[in-house]
């Protein structure tokens, strides 16, 4: 059976993370080309860098969910052989969709964590082109959000299916012991 402060505590971790990433998309940087006191420069000015924090925070967040999941389940190689029995297919589905959106929701979270961070430092001469102020993409949290939402679920469902199948009666095909009998 699976354990109930298990999930609850992946449960809390995962909301977590999902709001951060939710959170981090809302506050993304921003940039304007400004001109120095003199108007001789142009430059880049990035206004709060609090996404960056978020971003990685929901990336902590969802990597303990993820380590406790998988200690939780003995990362579903060690240990004893898990019963023959529908619960065991579906829990290595499960354990592979987890792991794919666990990774996805991982790299958008670290990419965007880390183009959010990066402001670019050069100013150019009023002549010349205006400098390009880069800024994370629109969507880069928000695909990390949408896959901490999908691994939150699927490895809840991966515990539970992981638990049922471990936890299953399986026969013994034989007697343990000597059977006794009347002597003649």
């Amino acid at each position: 059976m699976a354990s109930k402060l298990v999930m609850i505590v992946v449960i809390v971790l995962d909301l977590i993370a999902f709001g951060l990433a939710v959170a981090a998309e809302q506050r993304r940087s921003t940039a304007t080309i400004r001109k120095d006191e003199e108007d001789e420069y142009n430059m880049c000015v990035y206004d709060s860098d609090i996404s960056t924090g978020y971003g990685l925070g929901a990336f902590f967040f969802l990597l303990a969910s993820q380590i406790l999941i998988m200690v939780a389940s003995r990362c579903f190689c060690c240990g004893k052989a898990l019963n023959p029995t529908g619960s065991r297919a579906c829990a290595v589905i499960l354990f592979i969709f987890c792991w794919i959106t666990f990774i996805i929701a991982e790299a958008c979270l670290l990419a965007g964590s880390v183009r959010n961070a990066y402001h670019t430092k050069y100013r150019t001469i009023f002549s010349e082109q205006p400098p390009s102020c880069e800024t994370v993409r629109k969507g880069v949290f928000a695909a990390g959000a949408a896959f901490v939402f999908f691994t939150g679920i699927i490895s809840q469902f991966y515990y539970a299916s992981y638990s049922k199948a471990r936890g299953a009666f399986q026969p013994y095909g034989g007697e343990a012991n000597v059977g006794m009998g009347a002597y003649k």
